[in-house]
């Protein structure tokens, strides 16, 4: 998992794309772990907290490019691939916005934080911000 993250962080997707899409999938997953994590790391590296606090409702919102709305699409469809399968059409409109390497980054970087999501909630992992009572 860290030799996978260690890539991903060097792949060259923004840090904030990245950010986003831990973050989207982690509030689908209900990972308040990995929530806090994600949006200190965007907070630190400069996020607005109306582009924070908008994620859960990224489609109506107007503050993300069309590449971070792809990303979080992918991200959502990727994350809730049990429930329904990727589409071609989400997948068509996805490489609109970025290369096939590009798609492959993303989608690893999906898969890992799913991953991590899977094993904090297995774990009852608490953020440090969110003490136990």
């Amino acid at each position: 998992m860290l030799g996978l993250e260690n890539y991903i962080h060097s792949c060259g997707l923004e840090k904030s794309l990245l950010n986003f899409v831990k973050m989207r999938a982690s509030q689908i997953n209900g990972c308040v772990y990995c929530l806090d994590m994600h949006s200190k790391e965007a907070r630190s590296s400069g996020e607005t907290e109306q582009r924070l606090l908008s994620l859960d409702n990224w489609r109506k919102a107007t503050c993300y490019t069309a590449r971070e709305r792809a990303a979080l699409a992918w991200a959502e469809a990727l994350t809730l691939v049990s429930e329904k399968h990727v589409s071609d059409a989400l997948f068509n409109e996805t490489r609109k916005h970025f290369s096939e390497q590009e798609l492959v980054n993303l989608s690893l970087a999906i898969i890992s934080i799913n991953g991590w999501n899977r094993l904090n909630i297995s774990f009852r992992s608490v953020p440090e911000s969110c003490p136990v009572e």
